[in-house]
């Protein structure tokens, strides 16, 4: 048994220690430039959140083993930081978790992740989610992220299909 559930202030321990465990597979695949150690700072975290990141638990009988955020920015939601712990990767949380966040909203979604992260990537396809178009991904993170250039250089933006519709 699972529960899905929002995350609240004494769960930014536990946030952090999922997004850092999970982040280490970037580790060596994205740019080194772009690697933080650790991937997601306590200060990060809370500037996230500040700017209205609202984090998802993914609860079982082994405590929260992952979390996802959303962002509502101007007329879209963005998903944000969606980590599982590698222990239980593959078992159907992320699945879970895009699917609670997907029916908080009816707007359109965006997702933005590295490029080298292919299994990200596929597994945000698997979901629905299609590649926009180099120059559509650049007006996109330009738009709705506030992220350094370099970054918007190694990134992908994936959008649910209804949003293709309106670019």
């Amino acid at each position: 048994m699972y529960t899905i559930r929002p995350c609240c202030g004494n769960d930014r321990e536990i946030i952090a220690e999922i997004i850092n465990a999970a982040a280490e597979a970037y580790r060596g695949v994205i740019p080194a430039d772009r690697w933080h150690d650790p991937y997601m700072g306590a200060h990060d975290l809370d500037l996230e959140i500040s700017l209205g990141v609202a984090f998802w638990a993914y609860e079982s009988d082994a405590g929260v083993v992952g979390v996802m955020g959303i962002q509502p920015v101007r007329d879209v939601d963005l998903i944000r930081h969606a980590y599982v712990r590698p222990g239980s990767q593959r078992h159907g949380v992320g699945a879970a978790l895009i699917a609670h966040i997907r029916s908080l909203t009816t707007r359109r979604m965006l997702v933005g992740t590295w490029a080298a992260a292919t299994w990200a990537v596929q597994f945000y396809q698997r979901h629905g989610f299609v590649l926009v178009s180099p120059d559509q991904k650049v007006a996109l993170l330009n738009s709705y992220w506030t992220i350094p250039a370099r970054q918007i250089e190694t990134s992908v933006v994936l959008a649910n299909p209804g949003f293709m519709e309106h670019i």
